[in-house]
């Protein structure tokens, strides 16, 4: 019960820390140097990366991006695209 709670415990750690914008490096070699073992820190960032990710929106359609260019009297320029474009590219 004791283990289950100390990883829990770096769990929180690393969810807290990295959506504060802190990397998984300086993470890791902050526990490091406090003497906490290599292999718990790599297991408890691997389950905290598993948590954040689970709470990432899931995106449904690529947005799409529009531009049009505006003269000097703010109305639209239609682009013409050249004759070889127009052949070659169908």
């Amino acid at each position: 019960m004791a283990d289950a709670d100390y990883k829990r415990k770096l769990v929180n750690y690393f969810k807290k820390n990295l959506s504060k914008g802190y990397t998984s490096e300086s993470l890791k070699w902050a526990l490091i140097n406090q003497g906490y073992s290599k292999a718990i820190i790599e297991q408890t960032l691997e389950e905290a990366h598993k948590e954040l990710a689970e709470k990432v929106p899931e995106i449904k359609e690529k947005p799409k991006i529009k531009y049009e260019v505006i003269d000097e009297y703010g109305k639209p320029i239609t682009i013409k695209k050249s004759f070889w474009k127009r052949i070659l590219r169908g």
